[in-house]
């Protein structure tokens, strides 16, 4: 076979050429699937390395990617977000009660029957999750030991599922023993555990800004003060600036989510996660990190969390199975590092245990190896939903307007052009039974006005995508477009 320096050189840019007009004619639309290698290499009947080749000039004109076990797709046209790290963290404040009035305005719309859903960040249907699988785990489980039901669940719950969880860890770079995991009832409820134990009314928290919006009510519920800390789509949370505030001594815990952040769908890069757990344990302040979506990265290998990194406990690590295997469920976990027995005892004076026959299904299920296939089949699932409701922003949406290219999961960012209120976009939606997500509730002082994001985890049926372009209309009508 011949190499890149060989006469076939005008092959490939031949080829990478007429992909290119192929891409920008709309021939390949943006989130569609090139052929194979091997398939474009039979057909033109060129070389692998060839072809190989003109895919790689592609990749690097920015116009394809290339997706783990899956081949090469055609990148959305729509521009990511502005750098925004240079900027300075927020004041310690409350969360404004308008940001609560809207957080409730917006769970109500999402419960309303008939609603085109693009808020909510919950898997809708079947094919995001092993339902039937589940099923008849816990019906044989069940019948080889039909007494689970009539047996009160004590700490420290299933064992099968901790060691489980422990095993699984290895993948994120953390080495967790079983007996130091505690089982949740979801990752929220890991979350208010972990801020009870680390903190008091009135202490000062630093956040990520954007952040998740249900960390805004439970500040309010346990009396903390948040401090915004920017937040950048590819770099993650703004280290010079929460370092400033840890010198300071303005913050009595931190909370991130490092992987697969939620709003922004970005990961951390690696060194910077080393960084953050360095910065939590030299200053003695705890960090809790909120790993919900870090098992969905489209990678096949998996970004470690800042806990690998964790050198005296000060991360405490906080997950659930919610959003990949069970939502109904609510099986979560966390290992809280040097404040788990304060933990512990909390979890046992607020909820006692988690349901051993709920456990015990999950962790049959991660035992078999089910899991495996069926995550990878879901990380596929959804980087085809991202890419082609980004390739629909592009159309529908705005000139201007700006959406993150997440790194797994399947939430994006959206920033529209200035003089757009999202908020009002969020009423006018509603009135057409649309419910989107508007940028304020991601912000206890309530900024974002002209961001919104946007949830590709329901099926991509016509209704969904009819409602998604009319949210551009409205969008692009509101500016005057």
């Amino acid at each position: 076979m011949e190499t890149l320096a060989s006469a076939n050189l005008t092959l490939y840019q031949q080829l990478a050429e007429d992909l290119s007009l192929a891409i920008s004619r709309g021939t390949l639309p943006p989130g569609s699937r090139l052929p194979s290698v091997r398939r474009t290499a039979e057909s033109r009947r060129l070389s692998l390395n060839t072809v190989v080749a003109a895919y790689r000039v592609l990749e690097d004109r920015g116009l394809i990617e290339a997706r783990p076990q899956s081949g090469y797709y055609v990148r959305s046209r729509l521009p990511l977000p502005a750098r925004r790290t240079a900027q300075a963290a927020g004041p310690a404040r409350g969360t404004d009660g308008a940001v609560l009035d809207l957080i409730g305005a917006s769970l109500k719309a999402q419960q309303t029957p008939g609603y085109i859903d693009m808020a909510l960040a919950c898997p809708h249907g079947g094919e995001f999750y092993p339902g039937a699988k589940l099923a008849r785990l816990m019906g044989q489980l069940l019948r080889k030991n039909p007494g689970l039901v009539s047996t009160y669940a004590l700490p420290p719950g299933s064992e099968r599922l901790r060691t489980q969880i422990a095993r699984r860890g290895l993948e994120l770079g953390m080495a967790l023993q079983p007996d130091d995991i505690i089982l949740t009832h979801g990752c929220m409820e890991a979350l208010q555990l972990a801020l009870r134990a680390i903190t008091r009314h009135g202490d000062t928290v630093g956040i990520e800004s954007p952040t998740y919006f249900n960390l805004l009510p439970l500040f309010a519920s346990l009396g903390l003060k948040a401090v915004e800390i920017p937040t950048d789509p590819q770099q993650g949370l703004s280290l010079d600036a929460l370092e400033l505030l840890l010198a300071e001594g303005r913050l009595n815990a931190v909370i991130a989510m490092p992987n697969v952040h939620n709003p922004l769908g970005s990961t951390m890069p690696l060194e910077n996660k080393k960084r953050l757990a360095a910065l939590a344990n030299q200053y003695r302040v705890p960090l809790i990190e909120d790993a919900l979506y870090a098992e969905l990265q489209f990678a096949d290998s998996l970004q470690p969390a800042v806990k690998a990194f964790d050198r005296d406990g000060w991360v405490i690590v906080c997950a659930s199975y919610t959003k990949t295997l069970a939502p109904d469920f609510r099986v979560g976990w966390m290992e809280g590092g040097r404040f788990t027995e304060a933990i512990r005892k909390l979890k046992f004076a607020t909820s006692i245990a988690e349901p051993l026959v709920l456990s015990e299904t999950l962790g049959l299920f991660l035992e078999s190896g089910g899991y495996d296939h069926h995550l990878r089949a879901l990380k596929r699932r959804y980087a085809v939903h991202v890419d082609k409701v980004r390739a629909l922003i592009a159309d529908h949406f705005p000139a201007g307007t700006r959406a993150t290219r997440p790194s797994g999961g399947f939430l994006l960012w959206v920033e529209l052009p200035e003089p757009c209120d999202t908020v009002a976009l969020f009423h006018a939606a509603i009135a057409e039974r649309i419910s989107i997500s508007p940028g304020p509730l991601y912000s206890p002082s309530g900024r974002y006005r002209n961001a919104l994001r946007l949830s590709c985890c329901q099926p991509l049926d016509e209704r969904f995508l009819a409602a998604l372009v009319r949210v551009g209309e409205l969008a692009t009508a509101q500016i005057g477009g």
